[in-house]
This record gives C-alpha cells, structure tokens and sequence, in this order.
C-alpha cells in the first residue's frame, strides 16, 4: 500500500517557507541552527533544529537464530541500554558500507549477507537524522576494533528472545525497537533459514 496521491498533494499546504538560517553550534557529531519560517497561514514563527550525518544499524542473525546486541552507556539518560549495532555515517560514506563497518567495530562480526530493510527518522521534531537499517547473515567473528572513546559488552540472544525484552520493555532505544520489529517481519518473509 502507498500513501494516498491526494494526501501527498494536501500535505504540500503544510510546507514551512525558511525566510533566514542562524548556524548556532558545531559539535562533534551534531550542528544546530535556528531558522526564521513563514507558516501556511502566513503568520512568522522560529524552528531550532539539528543536523546530524545519519546513521545505519544493523541486526546480526546466527545459524542458530541468536542475534547480538550490545550493551552501552548513553550518557544523556544516565543509563544503559541494550542496542543493535550502529554509528554514524562517515562523511561520503554509503549506509550500507557504514553498517558493515560499524557491525565489524562494535561487535567483532562481519556477515557475507547484508539486506537493507528500510530507515526512519527518529526525531523528526528536532533532528534531521536518518537511520538506516539492515540485517545480515553468514556471519564471522573477528576482532572488534572500538572507537577509543566507547565501551561494549556484547550480548548474544536469541531473536525471540529479544522481542521479549521489547514487550518487558527492557529494550526501549528507538533504532534497536524498529529494527528488530521490522527485521523480524523480514526474516518471517524473506530469511533464508528459520529463527
């Protein structure tokens, strides 16, 4: 099913016109601006928002079924969470190349299989950002190459099981949710064994 052509024409009535763009920080991962806009109405109002590289995350299956998750501490929320491994897009960097990559650095894993199974947007109210999402099989352990500044446990589980912790809300991190909802409605479809 696709989106109605007479919703994607009313929605064009919605389109925020950018009247001027304040650059107001340039951080390590993220940019912010400040942005005067006309509304649809006419009226004038202001939009903060950031620009973020992107990012891919990718959901690594085992023969057996089990996939790997990895433990990490977000300093924003003061917690850990249990994710899926992913990182940002490097600068001229394909989504599919970053997945690998960052499948490779995290987790000590390559896969010889790597499927796109679709992207969002995680916070469309503030950030430009775009994730993109995989699933990969056929996979190899090798030695994890982590970025200086980070720390992982990974967690080897079974896919079920995973989405056991997602009912018990134990895994509540956005990319991790999505991705291993929509990956296993792939797999269900397209796998090439049974999980």
């Amino acid at each position: 099913m696709k989106i109605d052509k007479n919703w994607i024409e009313e929605s064009e009535k919605l389109r925020e016109k950018t009247i001027n763009s304040e650059y107001v920080y340039d951080g390590v991962l993220v940019k912010a601006y400040r942005d005067e806009v006309i509304l649809p109405d006419g009226s004038h109002s202001v939009r903060e928002f950031i620009k973020h590289p992107g990012a891919s995350a990718v959901i690594p299956v085992f023969d057996n079924g089990d996939i790997m998750l990895l433990s990490q501490f977000r300093y924003p929320l003061k917690q850990t969470f249990l994710e899926i491994p992913a990182g940002k897009l490097d600068p001229g960097e394909a989504p599919e190349v970053t997945a690998v990559r960052e499948l490779e650095e995290e987790a000590g894993l390559i896969c010889s299989n790597i499927v796109k199974i679709g992207h969002f947007h995680p916070v469309i109210g503030y950030s430009d950002e775009v994730i993109h999402l995989y699933i990969g099989w056929g996979i190899t352990e090798v030695a994890k190459n982590e970025d200086d500044d980070e720390f992982l446990i990974p967690r080897r589980i079974s896919y079920r099981n995973a989405l056991k912790l997602i009912d018990n809300n134990e895994i509540t991190d956005s990319k991790t949710l999505i991705g291993l909802l929509r990956g296993w409605r792939w797999w269900d479809e397209n796998g090439p064994f049974e999980i």
